[in-house]
Order: structure tokens, then C-alpha cells, then sequence
């Protein structure tokens, strides 16, 4: 393998059994990182694994399903215990729950969305945050959606969550800002995923990008020279986004 940009970084994909995180991590290996693989879908992982190793680069897998909250204490355990350090994080694993009027969404789904999508980001950050801190330009990526600004009738579960993880990312922004850890916040948009095509079974998911397409335009946020820290950065504008000042 050719010299990359991350060589000898060490980064951490949640959700990389498919879709962006799948194709992020492939491109974070192919850039040199070594890559830590987290997702509850073996077969997915050692798919990953393969296509990494074929091309020169390194992976380690974790099967891990994001509702153990334990689990994800080890992770940043072992993480710490092995590199002492990590470069690269890059919070992507989510659900949709269910499109529907609030009040017909089951408590038990209600509460699983949440613990997926705004929980274990929480128990993540808290478990890397120090091995981020312990790294020369440690950057972190929380994956967002659209949906958390615009809040459509039927999307308020899964609107409310990534609303929510958004708040997180931006106050851990504040509270490094002075410290070499930079913390962005991606909104991917449409892109032909899995979870696109429950969402919107109607759609032509030709008309979409592809994960590979959207990965490589979320890849630069993971390099040193990036200086911005708690912004807001839209694929399809390929830029940084204000969000609105405070009152």
C-alpha cells in the first residue's frame, strides 16, 4: 500500500458493516488508518475485513451491538490498553425506529431508537473522549441527518434523536475547543442506503448517491489540517453550514 494520509492513525467506525460507514472505513484504511470495525453484523464485518486486506491495509472487528452499554466501556478499554490513543472517530451507526404519528409509536421502539441513536453516542464519547484528547490531531465525526432540522409530520422519532445527538456533538465541540480534538457534524443526505429504501420505498435509488460517493466527501473531515470544530458540514454542499447564532 502507498503512503496515505492517516498512516499509523488509529480510527474507530461504528455502523461499518454496510452503507457509509461500510465505504468510510474502506476508504479510512486505504488512507493508511488502521480501523477499528464496529457492527452487530458479522458478515458484514468480515466482508469489510476482506476487501480492506486485499488492499494492503489493516482492520480489527467488534462485533458489538450499540445497545450494550458495557460492551462499549470495554471498547474504549481495550482501544486504550492497545494504542493508548485514538485518531479517528467517526459515530455512524443508527436506526430508523418507525415513521409514524408520535402518538402511535410503541414505548419499546421508542426507547430502543433512543438508546441507538442518542444513548450509545453519549456512552461512546464518554468512553474515547481521553483517547481522542491523547491524540496529536484527534478528529471525531458524528453522522446527522437533515431530518433533525427539518422535522416532518411521521419523522418525529427519528428527527428528535438526531436532533439530540447534534446537541451532544456540538456542546463536546465547545467544551475541546481549546484542545487539538476536532468535532464535526455531518448531514449525509439522501444516499442509496439500506435505511433510505425504508424509508422512502417509493424513491428510485438510482437517482441517489452512492455510499462510496458520500464517504469520500466526509473522508477530509478526518484529516489533520481540518481546523473547524463544531460545525455543521453538508455532503451535497460539499461545505460548512452556520448553524444559527445564539440569542
Amino acid at each position: 500500500m502507498t503512503a496515505g494520509r492517516l498512516n499509523g492513525k488509529i480510527a474507530l467506525v461504528t455502523g461499518a458493516s454496510r452503507g457509509i460507514g461500510f465505504q468510510l472505513a474502506r476508504q479510512l484504511a486505504a488512507e493508511g488508518a488502521h480501523v477499528v470495525a464496529v457492527a452487530r453484523t458479522v458478515g458484514g464485518l468480515e466482508e469489510l475485513d476482506d476487501l480492506i486486506r486485499k488492499a494492503g491495509g489493516t482492520s480489527t472487528l467488534v462485533p458489538l451491538d450499540l445497545t450494550d452499554m458495557g460492551g462499549i466501556d470495554r471498547l474504549g478499554a481495550a482501544i486504550h490498553q492497545r494504542w493508548g490513543r485514538l485518531d479517528v472517530l467517526v459515530a455512524n451507526a443508527g436506526m430508523l425506529g418507525v415513521l409514524s404519528p408520535i402518538g402511535h409509536i410503541e414505548a419499546k421502539l421508542f426507547e430502543k431508537t433512543l438508546a441507538v441513536n442518542v444513548t450509545s453516542t453519549w456512552r461512546l464519547i464518554r468512553s474515547v473522549d481521553p483517547l481522542l484528547r491523547a491524540s496529536d490531531a484527534g478528529r471525531a465525526i458524528v453522522v446527522s441527518s437533515g431530518a433533525a432540522h427539518s422535522a416532518r409530520a411521521f419523522w418525529g422519532l427519528y428527527s428528535a434523536t438526531k436532533a439530540a445527538t447534534e446537541a451532544i456533538a456540538r456542546s463536546w465541540a465547545s467544551e475541546t475547543e481549546n484542545t487539538a480534538l476536532r468535532i464535526n457534524v455531518v448531514n449525509p443526505g439522501a444516499t442509496r442506503t439500506a435505511m433510505r429504501a425504508l424509508a422512502m420505498p417509493g424513491e428510485n435509488p438510482d437517482s441517489l448517491p452512492k455510499p462510496a460517493e458520500v464517504a469520500a466527501r466526509i473522508l477530509p473531515l478526518a484529516l489533520a489540517d481540518v481546523t473547524e470544530t463544531g460545525r455543521l458540514f453538508d455532503v451535497r454542499e460539499n461545505r460548512f453550514l452556520s448553524y444559527r447564532a445564539p440569542e
